[in-house]
């Protein structure tokens, strides 16, 4: 099966990359649990494929290899990041119509013009099995001039005049902003700044900024000025400050909520009915009473009291509309 061929291949090449003096042919056949004879031709095709691959004989005995890292034009990559490039632009499919996305689309085929055209169908053969699939994120294909503008805006540290449409209110107005850092999260961009109208630091969906201006006005991000620090409580992009938060979560979802990290403070533990009580230090706003509730019956808030109360009055309103 050609699905097979390509997974014993791609074994082989990191067994080989593996081995600083060589690997035997006996070995190598022990580890892929094939015979020989499929060693020799799957050697063989890495070869035409262009994968450097050596051998030494030593003591009667054959040894096989692959040179430390390939040289293209003035760029040296090893074995596993050729084939990392093989995949990785589905990555950037959340970013695409940006010129992040376009950019590296790109330089990657720009990089794949340079390894000949049969590597480049070995490597397109890996694009075939290894797929990335996005989940749900904002489209940027029609804000590319807005991120062009707020790239320029934070590397020259100017001042931009924008028009803005606030998501819970749908209203739009002007405003300045001193852009800090531009920045991704959760299917998202999103610019972190001084706000002039506030006078306090916000965060802006990218995607409904309108019509930005550079202006000649120049900024300095004050020292004391910590984005980590400022993100490290929030459950999603807006900063609040932390607190206790502990959620008891169903059987049926434990192994769900055990797999993934939601935050760096939390702390996961077995309750005796089967299920899991997750801790967190984190903002008690919309973002995170959003994401309880999407677990529905399966979540319930142990604390704090403010948040429970809160959790509660939601879903009785959501249960009114059954009504």
């Amino acid at each position: 099966m050609r699905g097979d061929q390509l997974a014993r291949q791609w074994r082989l090449i990191q067994r080989l990359a593996r081995s600083r003096f060589g690997v035997g042919l006996d070995d190598l056949a022990a580890d892929l649990e094939c015979t020989r004879r499929t060693v020799y031709r799957d050697l063989d095709a890495l070869m035409y494929a262009g994968f450097p691959v050596t051998s030494e004989k030593r003591d009667t005995r054959v040894y096989y290899k692959l040179l430390d890292e390939f040289e293209l034009a003035d760029t040296p990559f090893t074995p596993d990041e050729l084939l990392a490039l093989a995949f990785s632009e589905d990555v950037l499919q959340t970013l695409e119509g940006t010129v992040f996305h376009d950019s590296i689309h790109s330089a990657l085929g720009k990089i794949r013009a340079s390894l000949g055209p049969e590597l480049a169908a070995f490597l397109g053969r890996f694009r075939e099995a290894f797929q990335v699939m996005p989940g749900p994120h904002k489209r940027y294909a029609d804000v590319r001039d807005v991120i062009r503008s707020l790239n320029e805006a934070v590397l020259d540290r100017r001042t931009v005049r924008m028009e803005y449409t606030t998501a819970r209110t749908g209203e739009t107005a002007a405003r300045e902003l001193d852009p800090y850092r531009v920045w991704y999260r959760s299917g998202a961009l999103y610019v972190i700044g001084h706000d002039h109208k506030s006078g306090e630091i916000r965060t802006f969906a990218i995607d409904r900024i309108r019509e930005p201006a550079i202006t000649e006005q120049r900024f300095e991000i004050p020292d004391d000025f910590d984005f980590e620090a400022r993100t490290a409580g929030s459950f999603g992009v807006v900063a609040e400050a932390p607190e206790q938060v502990r959620v008891w979560f169903a059987q049926r979802r434990a192994l769900y909520v055990k797999e993934h990290v939601w935050h760096h403070s939390q702390r996961v533990e077995d309750d005796s009915d089967g299920g899991v009580i997750l801790s967190l230090e984190v903002g008690t706003g919309d973002e995170l009473r959003q994401w309880i509730l999407s677990f529905g019956s399966d979540a319930r808030v142990l604390e704090p009291p403010g948040l429970v109360a809160e959790i509660s009055a939601e879903l009785g309103r959501a249960q009114d509309h059954y009504r």
